[in-house]
């Protein structure tokens, strides 16, 4: 179950693990930015603290004791925050304090842009819209009734456009390129926009 979050969407994966997705908006509004959650500080902690307190309004997570939060950085799109409930440890002094989050932060570097849209009719008009800026690669899945574009690390310089374009029709995916490619269906390997422009838009 997805749940809209003030600034953040949640997932609850297991009992005692929640994902939660920022974008970097979000970040921005809370006066963050992506090199800060690698720090330790007083900002990152009162962070955590506040979507912790969210997500056990929205979806019943509660906090007992020491927590575990990894960050993956998804290009250009946001923040995807594994939390995790780490039971187990609470007779550790150290855990008893209120204020402590442990914290195991993995930074994924990747330069993938990997886009969610509701409708192939969304993916279509994408095709379009890209085709004039010479982007016709891509790899196209379908996954649980929705649509999902992996354009790999090859934009060079028009990332910031490209980005722009895919907001418009879609919404940054919140779930792994890996899990969607491990579980969903391929429908266009490569050059996915170049092929949907070919099929449903050149006559």
């Amino acid at each position: 179950m997805v749940r809209e979050g003030f600034l953040m969407r949640l997932e609850r994966l297991t009992y005692n693990k929640i994902k939660i997705f920022l974008t970097f908006d979000d970040l921005v509004d809370r006066g963050l930015t992506k090199d800060d959650l690698l720090s330790d500080s007083l900002k990152v902690h009162q962070l955590f603290r506040d979507m912790i307190e969210e997500a056990s309004i929205e979806l019943g997570f509660e906090a007992d004791g020491p927590i575990a939060v990894e960050v993956y950085s998804l290009q250009a799109q946001g923040m995807v925050i594994i939390v995790t409930n780490s039971v187990g440890d609470l007779e550790d002094e150290e855990f008893m304090d209120e204020d402590y989050i442990e914290m195991q932060v993995t930074l994924d570097e990747s330069k993938d842009i990997f886009y969610e849209f509701h409708s192939f009719e969304d993916v279509i008009q994408l095709s379009t819209r890209l085709k004039s800026l010479s982007i016709d690669g891509g790899r196209l899945y379908s996954f649980k009734g929705y649509f999902y574009l992996l354009l790999e690390d090859n934009l060079t310089l028009q990332t910031e456009n490209v980005i722009a374009i895919l907001a418009e029709f879609g919404n940054p995916a919140t779930i792994t390129k890996y899990r969607v490619h491990e579980y969903g269906k391929i429908l266009f390997k490569e050059n996915a926009m170049k092929e949907i422009y070919k099929y449903f838009i050149k006559k």
